[in-house]
């Protein structure tokens, strides 16, 4: 079973949503939607009894049971459901990192290793940005080769991003990578610019 921690507020909360429907046995259900994509969302929904999926994975959680979809299994290992209040009333936060790509063991090739981090660590950070970077090609068996986009391309700040943010991040959580360089570095002249 995947492993989904939801917190005493968020149960509480979402048991409070759940009690206004009215509804005998109503439960919730989490499931991504474009799984393993850079547009993957992971949402809740109410589940009532007549919607249950015999596949989906179940969770008590004493006030209502939590139903994991079946095919969103892979990408929900490690969600995290909070509930937080503030001025407004309050904030239900769902956290997935592995909704964009499924997580990998330390045994899996290297350019999936690095997409992973890609995706769960360093693209959500560039993406309050407006950017992205992704693996276009792992060179000399240990560097990773990545291009810029979005709000990066052209970004006065990319070369400090790249080496200060994206290379220490590699580095630290895959050992055998030992430099990045991106994609338009006129060093790597096989995808230069000029030749």
């Amino acid at each position: 079973m995947a492993q989904v921690t939801v917190t005493d507020s968020a149960r509480d909360y979402l048991a409070q949503l759940i009690e206004k429907q009215d509804v005998e046995g109503m439960g919730v259900r989490i499931f991504v939607t474009q799984p393993g994509t850079r547009n993957a969302e992971t949402c809740l929904a109410y589940c009532p009894p007549n919607e249950v999926v015999p596949t989906d994975e179940q969770l008590d959680l004493e006030k209502f049971t939590l139903y994991l979809d079946h095919n969103s299994i892979p990408f929900l290992e490690d969600a995290y459901v909070d509930y937080s209040k503030d001025q407004m009333g309050g904030q239900l936060t769902i956290k997935a990192p592995n909704s964009k790509v499924p997580q990998v063991s330390d045994d899996a090739p290297l350019p999936d290793r690095v997409n992973y981090v890609l995706a769960s660590e360093i693209n959500p950070n560039l993406a309050a940005h407006g950017g992205d970077v992704s693996l276009v090609d792992i060179v000399d068996e240990s560097v990773a080769v990545l291009r810029f986009g979005g709000g990066c391309q052209g970004c006065s700040a990319v070369s400090l991003t790249l080496k200060q943010g994206v290379e220490k991040t590699l580095k630290e959580t895959v050992p055998e990578i030992t430099e990045v360089r991106d994609v338009t570095d006129h060093t790597y002249t096989e995808n230069a610019y000029y030749q």
